[in-house]
């Protein structure tokens, strides 16, 4: 029986290209992850961090119960995502 080869990523400083922000994130979790999500969610008039529902809700679950649709949600998902693409650019 062949034994089977551990396979341990090489670590290196380079940060995580697949890092991604989803509609299925917890909101506090964007947050540590993207600071900048904050302002976003805010500028969408999603006051999250003094929200209690925060710690357990996606970031689809919080934008439904103020009202936002399907489309508006992806468009603030790409949103976040795009200003982590730009801080990893930066750092460059």
């Amino acid at each position: 029986m062949a034994e089977k080869e551990e396979q341990n990523p090489k670590k290196t400083n380079e940060p995580d290209k697949t890092l991604k922000i989803t509609k299925h994130t917890l909101i506090t979790t964007a947050m540590e992850k993207c600071p900048e999500a904050l302002g976003i969610f805010f500028e969408h008039g999603l006051h999250c961090v003094g929200c209690g529902g925060a710690g357990f809700e996606t970031i689809e679950q919080g934008c439904q119960v103020h009202g936002m649709n399907e489309t508006e949600i992806e468009a603030m998902v790409e949103e976040i995502n795009g200003a982590m693409k730009e801080k990893r650019q930066n750092r460059r």
